[in-house]
């Protein structure tokens, strides 16, 4: 007997109005969250919000951790680019680390508006569902790449470690801020602690 392939379609493989869907279930899923929070979601909700049939809702998403890595993925790259933009404005900027504490600074202010953005993502940090992973990963390229782009004055060998220590210290501190064990102010604090003692001996460099 022939198996039924139900993985969720590659974005790759979407035609203009499947992608259009998909963005419907993204955007509802994310207006959903900040409404009632992550745990009480359901994909009937998302689906009645967006308009896309349930059914093939789970052609796009194969689970609720799917959907919701996808989406904050999704506003996450898309925070990063706004950051990142805003430091290479007409203006000019701050340089060296005090342009990375800038980064990470208004980061962490993006996420203290939207709380449940920040509850969101730290939720799904823990899925299990290897395509949320998937999303998930799709998130940490989009860290590593806003990382290098801010982070001019670190040389190429030593980029992997240092992108690696700030992406893994700025999910900490969301975690520890959203499970409680600190405040808003302490996390960030930290955060910026931590960007400058790995960056700050590469300034001379």
């Amino acid at each position: 007997m022939t198996k039924v392939d139900l993985s969720p379609r590659p974005i790759e493989a979407m035609s203009p109005r499947q992608l259009e869907r998909r963005r419907n279930l993204l955007s509802a899923a994310l207006a959903l969250v900040n409404e009632t929070g992550v745990e009480r979601l359901q994909m009937k909700q998302v689906s009645e919000r967006s308009g896309v049939a349930l059914g093939t809702a789970y052609r796009y998403f194969s689970s609720k951790d799917h959907l919701l890595a996808a989406a904050i993925a999704d506003w996450h790259r898309l925070l990063l680019a706004d950051l990142v933009a805003e430091l290479r404005g007409p203006r000019g900027g701050p340089t060296g680390t005090d342009r990375v504490v800038r980064f990470v600074r208004h980061g962490m202010r993006a996420y203290q508006r939207q709380p449940q953005l920040a509850r969101l993502r730290v939720s799904v940090a823990a899925s299990t569902d290897p395509f949320a992973s998937e999303a998930l990963q799709g998130l940490v390229r989009a860290d590593d790449a806003a990382l290098n782009a801010v982070m001019a004055q670190v040389p190429p060998g030593a980029g992997d470690v240092v992108r690696h220590i700030v992406g893994h210290a700025w999910q900490g501190e969301l975690t520890a801020w959203v499970t409680g064990r600190t405040t808003l102010d302490d996390a960030r604090r930290r955060l910026e602690d931590v960007v400058r003692l790995v960056l700050t001996p590469y300034e001379a460099v």
